[in-house]
This record gives C-alpha cells, sequence and structure tokens, in this order.
C-alpha cells in the first residue's frame, strides 16, 4: 500500500524519526500525496471540476497545493510542507524530498509544457523556485531560496539568484553535505550581495575606462589644436 510506502519514507528521512502513527496521522506531505492521486485520477478521467475540488480541498486541509494536472512519482516526502506548489504539468520523479515554501512553477502563460521535470531522487530546499520547462537531473540537489530557471545537470548542486554550483559564487561547498533544506554551504550565501558587489566592481571598471578614453581625446584634441 502507498500509505506504508510514504510512512516507511518518511521514517527513514526525516531525523526526528516518526513512529508508524506518527508518520501516518501527523504528516502533511503523506497527506497531501495521497490526497493528490485521487484528484490526478480523476483529472485523467475527464472529471477536470471534480479533480479541482479534490485539489482545493487538499490545500485547504495541509497548505500544499499540487494541481491534480501534475504527475508524482513514489516515495515523494513533503517535509513541513506549508506553502508548496505545484503546477499542473510539473513531472516528480521517485524518492524526491520537497521542503516548505517550495514552488515549481510556470514563467510562460501559454498551454503545453511550462513547468519543470524533477529527476528521481532530486532534493528541493526550504523556499526554491524552479521556473519554467526546465529539467532537473536526478540526485541534484537545490539550496533554499534559491531560484533555478536553467537546467540542472545530474547530480549537480545550485545555490542563489539565479541558481548556480557552489564554486561560480566563489565559495566552496561544505564537507559535511548538509541538508538543502535550509542552505548547504558552511561559508555565509547572499546571492544579492555578491550580484551587486559584481555591478559595483563593473561600474568602477567603465569609469576607469571612460576617464582613460577622456584623456585620450583631449590628449588627441591638444595635438590637433597645435
Amino acid at each position: 500500500m502507498e500509505i506504508l510506502e510514504l510512512a516507511r519514507t518518511i521514517r527513514s528521512r526525516d531525523p526526528a524519526r516518526p513512529t508508524w502513527i506518527e508518520a501516518v496521522t501527523c504528516y502533511a506531505g503523506l497527506h497531501a500525496v495521497l490526497l493528490h492521486r485521487l484528484a490526478h485520477r480523476f483529472y485523467r478521467m475527464g472529471f477536470r471540476t471534480l479533480a479541482r475540488a479534490v485539489s482545493h480541498t487538499n490545500r485547504f486541509i495541509t497548505g500544499i497545493e499540487i494541481h491534480p494536472g501534475a504527475t508524482i512519482g513514489r516515495r515523494l516526502f513533503i517535509d513541513h510542507g506549508m506553502g508548496v506548489v505545484i503546477g499542473e504539468t510539473a513531472e516528480i520523479g521517485n524518492d524526491v524530498l520537497i521542503y516548505h515554501g517550495v514552488t515549481l512553477g510556470g514563467l510562460s502563460g501559454q498551454p503545453g509544457k511550462r513547468h519543470p521535470t524533477i529527476g528521481n531522487g532530486v532534493a528541493v530546499g526550504a523556499g526554491a523556485q524552479v521556473l519554467g520547462p526546465i529539467r532537473v537531473g536526478d540526485n541534484a540537489r537545490i539550496g533554499a531560496n534559491a531560484v533555478v530557471v536553467a537546467e540542472v545537470p545530474v547530480g549537480e548542486t545550485v545555490v542563489g539568484i539565479p541558481a548556480r554550483p557552489p564554486q561560480e559564487l566563489h565559495v566552496l561547498p561544505t564537507r559535511r553535505a548538509p541538508s538543502p533544506g535550509y542552505g548547504l554551504l558552511d561559508a555565509p550565501c547572499d546571492p544579492v550581495g555578491e550580484e551587486l558587489a559584481e555591478l559595483r566592481a563593473e561600474v568602477a571598471m567603465l569609469r576607469n575606462e571612460m576617464a582613460l578614453l577622456r584623456g585620450q581625446q583631449r590628449q588627441v584634441n591638444v595635438s590637433a589644436a597645435e
């Protein structure tokens, strides 16, 4: 039974090590997946209004919004779960871990595939936004609050806005391999601050180049006047 498979996944992956009864009765992520299975079945049968009604009830009960058209694999663990949004054409593989506040959303208002495809074994940290019809490769890790708008290779770790591998942010990934739920790096990572610092450096470089060009122009003007 899927409920037992989901409960087993929760007990093995949650460091709180809940009992079987806790896993079945007190984890909104488990309830959200089971209710989504029902909504998705109605959706595929063509009962769209009934499917949306089940989905809406799911959101009301669990705080997790999953469109009935989304495709979800086995053993999905939504930890905490509040504020998770999964769009209509999203596809999620097996053994995926998703923390609260995650959005698997679209960038286009046009019909068709517009939501991400998440591979097997992926972990998505709290508050992360994965947007557009992109693919996140198997066993990839997305850090907390990252904004992912491009493909993520198999096994890659990405952090920041826009999401990039840690080495591109000039910091080293931690050796402890912590959960991506609340960050992945030993050093504090401030992607917005880093972007601003890069912009300041570029502006300073452009100012120096402009000053050099003005000096050269003045020399040319003096030479021409002589």
